[in-house]
């Protein structure tokens, strides 16, 4: 008989790992809460019910503590739970190896990527940032202007941003240090206004009016009046780099929602609706709740003038969070799809389909046990209950009378410390 997997929980900082150790295997689940929204997905696909959604009300009010509770000794680490957790805030790794990256883990498959209409911007990486994962990092590859042609002092000019034209793109502030992007605050950037800078400036200080900077505009926002230098490119200078997504990326829709150029092509894990319920916001207070705000992984909720709350469907990523932190039962979450990389012929395919299944249709359909062995109970023998002896009431009355004349003796300090001592000796 194969020996027991052993089993163990850790916390470290926001991280709470399980580990299942075999003679072959070495399974680990770490569970980040910090980065867990509460959508509850892993405790409903869970073909062991060995995770519970907790309390998302306190949770999404304020409450330090995790959305999901794991039960190690329930756990089959069979790796649902990260292969579809929306915020990648679970992941599972076999023998130090990420389970996702096994061709027999089928995972949500939500990303976002450039396309050939990138320049690139700083515009998402910024967006994302604030509002997203910060899943985007953009690195440029053309020079600076210092490199082509060095600042120099007392240099007459005129310089102007046409900011009609200007969409903030940040090319300009990489490019020379004279332009200076002012980023929003991250309460600031809403659905209904997501541009992540507040203003661009221009220090005239540090600008020598060189045109370099009209040239590689690609709106053609900048206008110099100056003297070219010598050494500096005739031609319009290439924007040139590179942008990359990690694996952090919920696919939130907030960087195709700043791009000016249609440079970002982004598919969600989940297809589906978010509605409110009207006749059930009446006492909503965005402002003194703010759960919906606090657990939503897109930060897809805004405050519209002169209404409550409204969610932005373009940046929801339909986990359902907000459904489970609201009080009022006021939000409805349903999923129609899941888009996610194919099932493969393994012993345990079906049971994946079923577990996928049940992200849309609400209903988890868990394993045919029935074909289990189960022995039969043990047959205890009852006993007769013990035959309680008659009390004689004179009996009774004598052995009152008695305890009645020792009493005193007992509630008399000297006497028992007589007796203690002979006790003692």
């Amino acid at each position: 008989m194969p020996p027991q997997p052993e089993i163990t929980q850790t916390v470290e900082d926001s991280h709470i790992i399980t580990v299942e150790r075999t003679r072959d295997l070495t399974k680990k689940i770490d569970y980040d809460y910090k980065r867990c929204c509460g959508c509850g997905i892993c405790a409903r696909l869970c073909p062991t019910d060995a995770l519970e959604l907790g309390d998302m009300y306190a949770i999404g009010t304020g409450l330090d503590a995790p959305p999901v509770l794991l039960d190690p000794d329930r756990c089959s680490f069979c790796g649902m739970c990260a292969a579809f957790c929306p915020t990648k805030a679970v992941r599972m790794k076999i023998d130090d190896v990420d389970a996702s990256r096994r061709e027999c883990y089928p995972h949500i498959d939500a990303r976002a990527q450039a396309n050939d209409n990138c320049i690139p911007c700083s515009l998402c990486e910024q967006v994302c940032l604030a509002c997203g994962s910060g899943a985007i990092t953009v690195e440029y590859t053309f020079p600076k202007k210092e490199e082509i042609a060095p600042f120099k002092e007392g240099v007459a000019g005129e310089i102007a941003i046409d900011m009609g034209k200007c969409n903030y793109c940040g090319i300009c502030a990489y490019f020379c240090d004279a332009f200076i992007l002012i980023p929003k605050e991250k309460e600031e950037v809403t659905p209904i206004d997501p541009v992540p800078f507040e203003n661009i400036l221009i220090d005239e200080e540090r600008c020598d009016y060189c045109v370099l900077c009209e040239d590689i505009c690609p709106e053609d926002a900048i206008k110099v009046t100056g003297t070219r230098d010598a050494t500096a490119p005739q031609a319009r200078i290439r924007v040139t780099g590179a942008l990359s997504v990690s694996e952090d990326c919920i696919a939130c829709g907030w960087c195709v929602s700043v791009c000016p150029y249609n440079a970002i092509d982004v598919a969600k894990a989940f297809d589906g609706e978010i509605r409110l319920i009207g006749n059930h916001l009446t006492k909503c207070d965005p402002v003194g709740c703010h759960a919906c705000f606090n657990v939503c992984p897109s930060n897809a909720w805004y405050i519209p003038e002169g209404g409550k709350i409204e969610v932005s469907p373009d940046r929801c990523i339909f986990c359902g969070a907000c459904a489970h932190a609201c009080w009022l039962d006021a939000i409805a979450v349903t999923r129609d799809s899941v888009a996610h990389t194919p099932e493969c012929d393994t012993a345990w395919k079906h049971e994946w389909a079923r577990g996928i299944k049940c992200i849309t249709s609400g209903v988890r359909a868990h394993p045919d046990r029935s074909h289990l062995v189960v022995p039969p109970a043990p047959v205890r023998e009852v006993l007769e209950p013990p035959e309680v002896p008659a009390i004689d009431p004179a009996l009774l009355l004598k052995v009152r009378e008695r305890i009645d004349r020792v009493m005193p003796m007992l509630r008399d300090v000297k006497t028992r410390t007589e007796w203690e001592g002979v006790r003692d000796s």
